[in-house]
């Protein structure tokens, strides 16, 4: 069983720039200590094709119960990778939204001297020691989504874009209404209190004002069913006309949905977020309110399997010249819309 070596939590890894998947940006290489010139010859060989078997790894997964269709997605993409691979033993722990529980699983990992570790936090803050703790004993972490609270608790973060969720959700919202200044657009917020909610409403406000637009009447639901159906059929009572609205999220979406077909309206069109496979199925139908969704990738796990994979190799991005791995990736939120769905369809998760 390999070891990451501890130069993980050296000065210059911390340093290292971002990799953003629409800035293209990379970190520079870590220069080698004096006496590891061997070390560094190794590793400035070319990255080569990542697909190719390398030396037997375990990697440890915890995340979230799946109460919910995106989480669910992120569990089932991270169970996919690791079969994908013969050379990587994926162990998923049973998910959790249990803070202590969620912690035990990675004090196991740790104990069982795992390869590398991919978690999605339920509460970032709260998991922030126990990854750091395995970053000590040279585990390399791969923190998804929910970021922890220090920069030394992961080696590498993998992020979904909420702040660019909202601004793609305007966006589109200015190119159907931006020549209508009296156009009344609403938005379907998840839960407030939710630095994620906070972004992705930060965002939506700033490219609707780019185009003279601004939010009218807003209301927030709590990522479920039943939230979405009830602050729609509030915020349906509320605004007798509408021309556009963005719900911040597909599961709540479903609801959402149920609250419009109650209330009988249809006099405007509807933007999902994140990308799940029931909303583009109503675009695809052509005869739904809703016409577009913005992705939110259920791919973060998956993704973070991948680079688990090549820190515990010692391996880099094969398509960059970059000899490691990145400290940060963000990925896009592309708008899905009758035109590009079926490119994105197969990829989407259910609600």
């Amino acid at each position: 069983m390999s070891r990451t070596p501890r130069r993980y939590l050296s000065a210059a890894a911390l340093i290292s720039a971002t990799l953003l998947v629409s800035g293209c940006l990379s970190n520079d290489p870590v220069e080698a200590e004096s006496g590891d010139d061997d070390a560094a010859a190794a590793a400035a060989e070319p990255a080569g094709d990542n697909a190719e078997p390398g030396e037997d790894v375990v990697i440890g997964f915890s995340g979230p119960a799946a109460g919910h269709g995106w989480i669910g997605a992120i569990t089932e993409g991270a169970q996919s990778q690791g079969e994908e691979f013969e050379d990587v033993e994926l162990r998923v722990s049973e998910g959790t939204d249990d803070v202590n529980q969620q912690i035990s699983q990675i004090e196991q990992f740790i104990n069982d001297g795992v390869d590398a570790i991919v978690v999605l936090p339920f509460d970032g803050a709260a998991l922030t020691e126990v990854a750091t703790e395995a970053m000590e004993a040279g585990i390399p972490v791969v923190n998804v989504d929910r970021e922890f609270s220090s920069p030394f608790a992961a080696r590498t973060t993998i992020l979904g874009d909420n702040y660019g969720m909202g601004v793609s959700a305007g966006e589109y919202i200015c190119e159907q209404l931006g020549d209508q200044e009296d156009a009344v657009v609403a938005e379907i917020a998840g839960i407030d209190s939710l630095p994620l909610t906070q972004d992705r409403s930060e965002g939506f406000e700033q490219a609707l004002s780019d185009c003279g637009l601004e939010v009218d009447n807003r209301v927030a639901a709590d990522f479920t069913v039943a939230g979405g159906e009830s602050a729609t059929a509030n915020l349906l009572q509320a605004a007798p006309e509408i021309d556009a609205i963005w719900n911040h999220d597909d599961d709540q979406g479903v609801g959402v949905l149920a609250a419009i077909e109650n209330a009988g309206r249809d006099e405007f069109f509807m933007v999902g977020g994140a990308g799940s496979a029931n909303m583009m199925r109503e675009i695809e139908s052509g005869d739904s309110v809703v016409e577009a969704t913005v992705i939110y990738p259920a791919t973060q796990a998956a993704d973070g399997v991948r680079l688990a994979r090549l820190l515990a190799q010692g391996r880099a991005l094969g398509d960059l010249v970059q000899i490691e791995v990145p400290r940060e990736i963000q990925l896009y939120a592309p708008v899905v819309t009758a035109e590009n769905v079926d490119q994105y369809l197969p990829y989407a998760f259910e609600s």
